[in-house]
């Protein structure tokens, strides 16, 4: 297997940041070279959903395993199909809560599960528990001779204590508000069609995967670039570089189970965000205005059984922040979709 090449200094622009999202490890294609069959991604339209299949489809072909690599969603990013199909990845249209559609499908044996609803949920409750709890029953049903890989998220355990180390699998879910009840309610319906019909699943409970169009850090580097005060009450949180929870969540193919594998995504480190604000500072060499006091808990998770399973992340908060600030000092495009990763409610 060739040598994967080094990690930049900077990212030029999108193109070479997507190369850079979508660039498989060994282990992804290993994962890949090892799997049976083609993959189907289900909500490929979001922020992680395009990366990753592009992912699958470059670690298949380093592989050299023939299979399709297909992305479903509604496609309401103007582009996305052009540019999914330039890199080998076929695309369908489908609205995934119409029945109908979603039946005529193709039955393909490796599903991963990106479909779901967060910001917006406060306000439209019942489109939420639909999507979040309702659509992963029917996926179920039509997919129930596949492996699935379903995406979740670490707002399941409520907050913890700082220095707890984060919350674990094995620790009681706690979920606060209809977007983390919701949640809970779809990792519920996989285990039940899992443990029923026999179905391999993994369940991730992905904490704030970052690049340098949207996350946490992006959050707080504008913050800090505008002037603006940084909010300290949720003073601490987990980040992930996104090509490495694309590599991780992939390589979990290997390790599905029925019951569900339930596994924390996120990275190594608990990050403070008064320390972030600052290192953003000194990159941009701006005084930091801070407002509101660290509460004694955050939202944290520990991914120890993660990286037991399928590697560590490559890419540590150090590079990730000197990335994006090097991005946003230049006028690099965002999604402006911020996070709310301060919100201390669960309404999102």
């Amino acid at each position: 297997m060739s040598e994967r090449p080094a990690l930049p200094e900077t990212v030029g622009d999108e193109a070479e940041l997507e190369e850079l999202l979508s660039r498989p490890s060994e282990r992804v294609v290993e994962t890949m070279a090892r799997l049976e069959g083609d993959v189907i991604v289900l909500g490929v339209g979001g922020k992680m959903g395009p990366t990753l299949a592009r992912m699958a489809r470059r670690a298949s072909d380093a592989a050299g395993v023939s299979r399709r690599v297909i992305g479903v969603s509604r496609f309401s990013t103007p582009g996305l199909e052009a540019r999914l199909g330039a890199h080998g990845v076929e695309t369908i249209r489908c609205d995934l809560l119409s029945r109908k559609q979603l039946g005529e499908l193709p039955e393909v044996p490796n599903v991963v599960y990106m479909a779901g609803m967060k910001f917006g949920a406060t306000d439209q409750e019942p489109l939420t528990w639909a999507m979040n709890v309702y659509l992963p029953g029917m996926v179920c049903e039509k997919f129930h001779n596949s492996r699935i890989v379903a995406f979740s998220t670490g707002n399941v355990y409520g907050m913890v204590r700082a220095e707890s180390g984060g919350s674990r699998e094995s620790d009681p879910p706690r979920p606060d508000g209809d977007y983390a009840m919701s949640c809970l309610g779809r990792e519920r319906i996989f285990a039940h069609f899992s443990e029923t019909l026999g179905i391999p699943v993994a369940i991730v409970r992905l904490n704030y995967a970052n690049e340098p169009r949207y996350g946490v850090l992006v959050d707080v580097g504008q913050r800090v670039a505008a002037g603006e005060p940084v909010d300290l009450t949720m003073g601490y949180f987990n980040a992930i570089w996104q090509g490495d929870a694309n590599a991780m969540i992939l390589s979990l193919f290997g390790h599905l189970e029925s019951p569900p594998l339930v596994v924390n995504v996120t990275g190594a480190e608990r990050l403070r965000v008064r320390d972030v604000a600052e290192q953003f500072g000194g990159l941009y060499e701006k005084p930091v205005e801070f407002r509101g006091g660290e509460a004694p808990d955050a939202l944290l998770s520990n991914a120890e059984r993660a990286f037991r399973l399928v590697g560590r992340p490559q890419v540590g908060p150090g590079q990730m922040i000197r990335w994006i600030g090097d991005w946003l000092r230049r006028g690099g495009p965002t999604l402006n979709k911020p996070t709310h990763f301060e919100v201390r409610d669960g309404k999102f």
